[in-house]
């Protein structure tokens, strides 16, 4: 797997996003470069778990050594460290919701693997005792966040499609999953999601997310990185696209 991720290519995919982007300084907490999560997910959705930890700790070294360089040493880096840790894992787990849970089962496993014992987590990040209307309230308002003036549309076709595929969607895509846990930002949850859709070949559900990444503070530079970085990823791991890859609407 060294030949798939080395350090040059990782390297290559954190350059293609702007580093002054908006969309990094809208939300509390936001990576200042999510290569990372972007990275991650593709490699893991284009079936590379062996590449997952790879991407990780090569974010990890570098955070490391940024934090040497500003002075941040004891339980303030480690914060930062595990905060690191947490958003690739929980955009990983997120993302298997689009390419299918085995990928993410074997790409989490192989991240364990590499995972210092004092990032790891020792419970639940969600609450599973909440009750099921809440998660139709969190949903909702999730969904609406991300689709805007198109989310009645787009839930008339989910519903229209399957009333089910509707109610899922909603309650367990946008209220239990994206918006189950406080680890990622929207737009980092779109991030991963435009990662999972590009390698799983799914062009019209890019074509939404990447308009979501913009509803959710991304300008158009951080939204063609974000593809460039998941397109990339996911050539790189082998996937071949029937009809391409829609680019950001201007």
């Amino acid at each position: 797997m060294a030949d798939i991720a080395t350090p040059a290519f990782l390297d290559s995919l954190k350059a293609l996003y702007p580093a002054d982007g908006p969309s990094t300084k809208a939300y509390p907490g936001a990576l200042a470069n999510p290569w990372v999560i972007v990275a991650a997910v593709a490699f893991s959705a284009s079936n590379a778990p062996e590449a997952v930890p790879v991407v990780f700790e090569h974010a990890l070294a570098e955070l490391r050594a940024d934090q040497q360089a500003r002075g941040v040493a004891g339980d303030a880096a480690v914060q930062e460290q595990l905060n690191l840790a947490r958003k690739v894992r929980e955009s990983v787990f997120q993302s298997g919701l689009l390419s299918g849970m085995p990928r993410t089962i074997n790409s989490l496993f192989t991240l364990s693997e590499v995972m210092p014992e004092a990032l790891r987590e020792t419970k639940t990040l969600r609450d599973t005792n909440k009750h099921m209307s809440e998660c139709d309230r969190r949903g909702e308002e999730l969904f609406r966040a991300m689709y805007r003036d198109t989310a009645d549309t787009v839930q008339g076709l989910l519903d229209a499609a399957y009333p089910d595929l509707g109610w899922f969607c909603n309650t367990v895509g946008y209220g239990l999953t994206y918006g189950g846990a406080s680890v990622l930002t929207q737009v980092e949850s779109t991030y991963a999601i435009v990662a999972a859709l590009v390698a799983v070949d799914a062009p019209r559900q890019v074509g939404w997310h990447l308009a979501n990444a913009r509803h959710g503070g991304a300008d158009p530079r951080e939204a063609r990185a974000v593809r460039a970085i998941a397109v990339e990823v996911a050539r790189r791991a082998g996937v071949v696209w029937k009809h391409g890859v829609p680019d950001v609407e201007s």
